[in-house]
């Protein structure tokens, strides 16, 4: 989950997914409330931990944490050496997360159709917006941390690509990369707020809409397709924080028009090995979701 937050345009919550973990992963971060400390000071910690699924949440975010402060140079690096290969890695783990998902609805009617599209419009709509440039002041860290971790539970929907929207994905990666404990304790505290709220949503809709709720995350998948197809041709460019150069407006191009565009190989074999890899992965995760339950 914590390598694939790091990518814009690719959400953890597809993971959490795949491997048969997102309810639970859900109802545990919902079940941490003001309902904790009463059980805590009557019934003590041990009581108190139980009752949150404390090992569950401390392993899956101790993880998270360890991916990302180790992957974030990493992944930085991908970006820019290898795009088509990583973008089309993360295509084919979107393309089979679709699949997998849609195998969980348990009736399938002409209405499901409607929340699909929904889906897919949200999705959509952020994948194509026009990212901003915000003043990273305490409060702009705060509200984007919040915002963020919203969408980084949402399969399909990229937490990373929400803070590039914002302007905050540099100065969110900078301070990863640097341990910048000032910046990524505000962000991190936006990130709890954000959190807790979107688990008690999503815990009453699965409670109450339940194959409602898994059509329209299938359409945030779907619509997640866009943004992480791997040849763009880059119509306008933007001076970010750095004062370099970086793409502001792409549209989605084949890989012979890619060739013609920009003079450069689309890396068409390796990108369908990467691709091939992603499937792979999904399966595997899923036949690990699986033996789990």
């Amino acid at each position: 989950m914590g390598a694939a937050d790091i990518v814009p345009g690719v959400s953890g919550g597809t993971i959490a997914f795949i491997t048969g973990i997102y309810e639970e992963l859900i109802n545990s971060i919902k079940s941490v409330s003001w309902k904790t400390v009463v059980i805590l000071k009557q019934q003590g910690i041990a009581a108190a931990w139980s009752s949150i699924n404390g090992w569950f949440l401390l392993t899956l975010f101790s993880g998270i944490l360890f991916s990302v402060f180790t992957l974030a140079k990493l992944i930085s690096f991908l970006l820019v050496a290898y795009p088509e290969m990583l973008w089309s890695f993360f295509f084919g783990l979107v393309l089979a997360s679709v699949w997998h998902i849609s195998q969980q609805i348990k009736v399938w009617r002409w209405i499901n159709i409607v929340p699909v599209l929904l889906g897919v419009l949200v999705a959509w709509g952020a994948g194509s917006a026009t990212p901003a440039e915000v003043e990273a002041t305490t409060l702009n860290l705060f509200l984007s941390g919040c915002l963020a971790i919203c969408a980084m539970i949402l399969p399909g929907v990229s937490g990373s690509f929400i803070l590039l929207l914002l302007g905050m994905y540099s100065v969110i990666l900078d301070a990863v990369k640097s341990l910048d404990i000032a910046v990524l304790a505000v962000f991190a505290g936006g990130c709890i707020v954000g959190l807790l709220t979107i688990a008690n949503l999503l815990a009453w809709t699965f409670k109450r809409f339940h194959d409602y709720t898994l059509l329209v995350l299938t359409g945030f998948m779907i619509g997640a397709l866009d943004k992480v197809w791997p040849w763009k041709e880059t119509i306008s460019f933007r001076t970010n924080s750095h004062g370099e150069q970086v793409p502001l407006l792409q549209s989605n191009v084949l890989p012979g028009t890619f060739e013609t565009i920009t003079g450069q190989p689309s890396q068409l074999g390796l990108a369908l090995v990467s691709a091939a890899s992603g499937i792979v992965i999904v399966l595997l995760l899923e036949k690990m979701g699986r033996s789990r339950h």
